[in-house]
C-alpha cells in the first residue's frame, strides 16, 4: 500500500472503535477486560467469539477467525477491502484519499465489480423508466391488479423489460464492453446475439445491505413453458444463497427500532404485500433452499424468525431441512401456519392486516411445526397408519432441548392419538432419535505443527502479549526459525526501541488473508486471554520453550556443517568445522545443564 492510504487506514482505525461496530451485527457482554458473543461466522451456544477493545482486533476461540475492525466488517457484509474502508469512512465522515495502492490484479478485481454494480445501477433506472414511458400497459395492468400502490413501486424501485434489445442496445451506447455486460447477469448471448436476460418481464430489484442493485428478479407476465419468475445469474456482487430480498430495507427499519423478529417468505410479492400492510420487518428468501450463510444474515438483525411460506409448501421436507440451518446457527425458529393453498399475500387480501397478524400470533416453534406437519400425512382413523405416526412423532419428540419440552410434546402428542402418557413414555426412551440435518460445528483448524513450531508459537506470543517473565530475557536473544514468528519478534523489537506501545491487531497487515501464514498468526491468537501465562507452571514452560528453540537452532547448524565437512577436501576448513561442531555440542550440553 502506499504511504499516504497506510497512514490513512491507520487514522480510521484509530477513529472507529471494534466494539461499536460489532455490536451493530450481534449482542455483545462485556465480561472482565473484553466484551463476548456468539460467534457470526459459525454456530456455537457458549459465546467463544471476543473483541479486544484495547488492542482493536476479534478472535474466536472456537473457530479461530480473527482480524481488526476492517476484515470484520468484509466478512460481515461479503464486500472486499475497499468496500469496507468506504464504508467505515463513511461512518465516522473521513474523506478517502485519492491514491493508488491495489496490485494490479486487485486493480482489475475492483473495476470488475465496480463496473458491474454501475451496469446494475443504469439498468435499473432503464427499467424504471420503461415503467413510467408509457409503453409498459402490461406491466402496470399486473401492478393494478395485484393492488400495488405507487408508493410502493418507487419504494421497492419496479420496473419494466418491454423486449430482449432495447437493454442492449441502450448499455452499448454507453459504452460498456460486451464481457462485462454478460457477467454482469444482465444480458445473455444467444447466437451470438445479445438480449436481455429478463426480457419482457416485471422487474423487481435485488438490493443488498449496502444499497447497491446486485441482481434483478424477473416476472413473466405472459403464460412460458419455463419459472414464472427468474433471477439473473450468481455474479461478482450477487449470489443467492448469500442474499435475502428486502435486506436494505430491513436494515434500513433497524436503525429506527429494535427488530424482534423477522418475517421470511418465499418470493417477491409476498414480500412488497406484507411490506405494504405495515408488516416492514419481512425478507424473501427467493425460492431458494436456505443457507448457512442466508441464516447468519438474518442473525444480523434478529434472534427469532417467522417462517411465512405458503400454505401449500409449508409442510415439504426440503423446507424442513432449510428451518433445521436457520435453528443450527442459533436462530429461534416459528412457523406461521396459513390457510391451506393460500400464500401471505393471498392472506393478506381476503383477511386484512389484522387477519394475517392472527396467523402470526398462533406461529409455533419448529418442533410444535413438524408433529404438525407429520399428522398432515397419516390418517389417524386408520390403526396401522396412526402406529406409524406415533412412531415417526416420537423420533421428533427424542430431539427436544429439555425433558420439559419433552413431556409437554408427549402431552400434545397423547391427545392426539388417544394413547395413554405413560405408554408414549416408555416408547420414546427406546425410539429413535429422528434423523437431523448435520449441525455446522466450529470450523476444523488444520495443525499439523511440529513441537518445535508449538514451542516457538508460546514463546512469541509470551512477549506479544506481554507475559511477565519475558522481562528477564529480551526477546533479541530468542532465535525464531518460524518466519511468522521471526515478523512478529522484528514487530515487536521495533515498538519497544521506539518506546511505543505494541499493538496485536496491527500484525494483520502483515499477513494476506487466507494463506497458511494468516492462519498461524490466528493461532497465535489463541493465546490472546492471557490465561496461559499465569503461574509457575507457565514460566518453567517458557524457559523450556526457549531453551528448545536454542538446541534446534544449535542441532540445525551442527547438521549443516556436517552435511558439508564431508565434501570439504580442504584439511584446514575441516579442521576449522570439527572445532566448530565441538563448540556448538558443549553449548548445547551447557543450555541442556542450566535452568533457563
Amino acid at each position: 500500500m502506499a504511504d499516504a492510504f497506510s497512514e490513512f487506514v491507520a487514522t480510521l482505525k484509530e477513529k472507529v472503535n471494534i466494539v461499536d461496530v460489532v455490536a451493530g451485527y450481534v449482542s455483545l457482554e462485556k465480561r472482565g477486560a473484553n466484551y463476548w458473543a456468539c460467534c457470526p461466522f459459525h454456530h456455537e451456544k457458549t459465546p467463544s467469539f471476543s473483541i479486544n477493545e484495547p488492542d482493536q482486533f476479534y478472535h474466536c476461540f472456537g473457530c479461530g477467525e480473527s482480524g481488526d475492525v476492517i476484515k470484520f466488517v468484509k466478512e460481515m457484509e461479503n464486500i472486499d477491502f475497499m468496500d469496507a474502508v468506504k464504508l467505515l469512512a463513511e461512518r465516522v465522515k473521513l474523506p478517502l484519499p485519492q491514491t493508488n495502492y491495489d496490485s494490479q490484479k486487485t486493480v482489475e478485481q475492483k473495476r470488475k465489480r465496480d463496473t458491474v454494480l454501475k451496469i446494475l445501477n443504469d439498468t435499473a433506472h432503464f427499467y424504471l423508466d420503461n415503467l413510467n414511458s408509457g409503453k409498459a400497459d402490461e406491466h402496470i395492468e399486473y401492478i393494478l391488479k395485484r393492488q400495488i400502490p405507487s408508493n410502493i413501486v418507487r419504494t421497492f424501485g419496479l420496473g419494466a423489460s418491454l423486449n430482449f434489445n432495447d437493454l442492449p442496445a441502450f448499455l452499448l451506447k454507453k459504452g460498456y464492453d460486451k464481457q462485462d455486460l454478460l457477467d454482469s447477469g444482465v444480458i445473455n448471448s444467444v447466437d451470438g446475439r445479445l438480449i436481455d436476460s429478463q426480457g419482457g418481464r416485471l422487474i423487481f430489484p435485488i438490493i443488498n445491505a449496502m444499497g447497491e442493485v446486485i441482481a434483478f428478479g424477473g416476472r413473466a407476465l405472459k403464460k412460458v413453458d419455463f419459472g414464472k419468475y427468474k433471477n439473473t445469474k450468481d455474479t461478482v456482487v450477487f449470489s443467492k444463497s448469500k442474499s435475502l430480498y428486502n435486506i436494505n430495507l430491513l436494515k434500513k427499519l433497524k436503525t429506527t427500532q429494535n427488530i424482534k423478529e423477522v418475517i421470511m417468505v418465499e418470493g417477491y410479492m409476498d414480500t412488497i404485500s406484507l411490506y405494504q400492510s405495515g408488516f416492514k420487518n419481512v425478507v424473501a428468501s427467493m425460492g431458494t433452499s436456505l443457507t448457512h450463510d442466508q441464516a447468519r444474515l438474518i442473525k444480523r438483525y434478529t434472534d427469532t424468525v417467522l417462517i411465512s411460506y405458503d400454505g401449500d409448501s409449508a409442510g415439504q421436507n426440503a423446507n424442513l431441512r432449510g428451518l433445521e440451518i436457520l435453528k443450527h446457527e442459533g436462530l429461534n425458529v416459528k412457523v406461521v401456519p396459513l390457510v391451506d393453498n393460500l400464500d401471505p399475500d393471498d392472506v393478506i387480501k381476503q383477511l386484512g392486516a389484522e387477519g394475517y397478524q392472527s396467523c402470526l400470533d398462533r406461529a409455533m416453534p419448529l418442533i410444535d411445526f413438524k408433529l404438525h406437519s407429520l399428522k398432515a400425512q397419516y390418517d389417524i382413523t386408520k390403526s396401522e397408519e396412526k402406529r406409524k405416526f406415533v412412531s415417526e412423532a416420537l423420533k421428533v419428540i427424542k430431539t427436544a432441548d429439555s425433558a420439559a419440552e419433552q413431556e409437554d410434546l408427549l402431552k400434545a402428542l397423547r391427545d392426539i392419538s388417544g394413547i395413554t402418557y405413560e405408554s408414549l413414555k416408555r416408547d420414546l426412551t427406546n425410539a429413535p432419535a429422528e434423523v437431523r440435518t448435520e449441525e455446522k460445528p466450529a470450523p476444523q483448524r488444520k495443525d499439523n505443527s511440529s513441537v518445535a513450531d508449538r514451542a516457538s508459537r508460546f514463546v512469541i506470543s509470551a512477549y506479544l502479549f506481554g507475559a511477565k517473565f519475558t522481562d528477564d530475557l529480551p526477546i533479541t536473544e530468542v532465535e525464531f526459525n518460524n518466519d511468522v514468528h521471526s515478523i512478529i519478534s522484528r514487530y515487536i523489537q521495533s515498538k519497544r526501541l521506539m518506546e511505543e506501545r505494541v499493538q496485536p491487531a496491527e500484525l494483520f497487515e502483515f499477513f494476506e488473508e487466507d494463506s497458511e501464514d494468516y492462519a498461524e498468526l490466528c493461532r497465535i491468537l489463541d493465546y490472546s486471554d492471557g490465561d496461559r501465562f499465569k503461574g509457575e507452571v507457565a514460566e518453567k514452560y517458557f524457559y523450556d520453550c526457549v531453551k528448545k528453540l536454542k538446541t534446534d537452532s544449535i542441532d540445525s547448524r551442527i547438521a549443516s556443517l556436517k552435511s558439508k565437512i564431508d565434501g570439504e577436501s580442504d584439511a584446514e576448513k575441516r579442521k576449522q568445522m570439527a572445532q566448530t561442531i565441538q563448540k556448538l555440542t558443549q553449548t548445547k550440553r551447557k543450555i541442556n545443564s542450566g535452568d533457563k
